[in-house]
């Protein structure tokens, strides 16, 4: 199956067209957050404050890149795994964002959000951080600088490689793979 080009920002059209099991190549701005930008986010809004990044229509990359050599956008910048920010998610896809890239399985609390807000997830290889460093053309951090490699960051990306893990429709390609293998 051949991968098929999506354009950020996501809209409900886009998340819809998405299957689970798709290979895509995103293009376009995403936003950097891991553990210590979501807890952040959420201690934010629940103090009754805005976030720093409006996330209506969003994706974030669940990475923590690190600093780019000389001559280089970013350095490695491989995904993490998105278990760790479960417990936020919910909270902000309820508030418009759309995408979400990382490795790893979502629990079901995401997966019900995902439906619910007519989200995506994708999953990025492990193990290849340097590589799809590559399909990141430009950086700059956005908010929480303090954080360091945890900092809001946005990238933006050029043809960079993703699979949809879990779909609006409720498939989730990691269950349905292993399923084959039970019978």
């Amino acid at each position: 199956m051949e991968a098929s080009s999506v354009q950020l920002p996501l809209n409900d059209e886009i998340v819809k067209s998405l299957k689970a099991g798709d290979k895509v190549l995103l293009s376009g701005d995403v936003y950097t957050s891991r553990d210590a930008a979501h807890k952040r986010m959420i201690e934010t809004l629940d103090i009754g404050s805005s976030l720093p990044i409006s996330i209506k229509g969003e994706t974030f990359y669940y990475v923590g890149p690190t600093p780019a050599k000389p001559g280089e956008v970013i350095g490695s910048a491989g995904p993490t795994t998105s278990g760790r920010v479960d417990k936020y998610a919910p909270k902000l896809l309820s508030l418009g964002l759309k995408g979400m890239i990382g490795k790893g399985y979502r629990n079901n609390e995401v997966k019900k959000s995902i439906i619910d807000n007519t989200a995506v997830y994708f999953a990025a290889t492990g193990g290849t951080g340097a590589l799809l460093s590559k399909s990141i053309i430009a950086e700059e951090i956005v908010a929480y600088e303090d954080l360091g490699t945890e900092a809001i960051r946005k990238l933006t990306l050029e043809n960079f490689p993703v699979v949809v893990i879990n779909d609006c429709y409720g498939n989730d390609l990691y269950e349905d793979e292993m399923k084959k293998y039970r019978k």
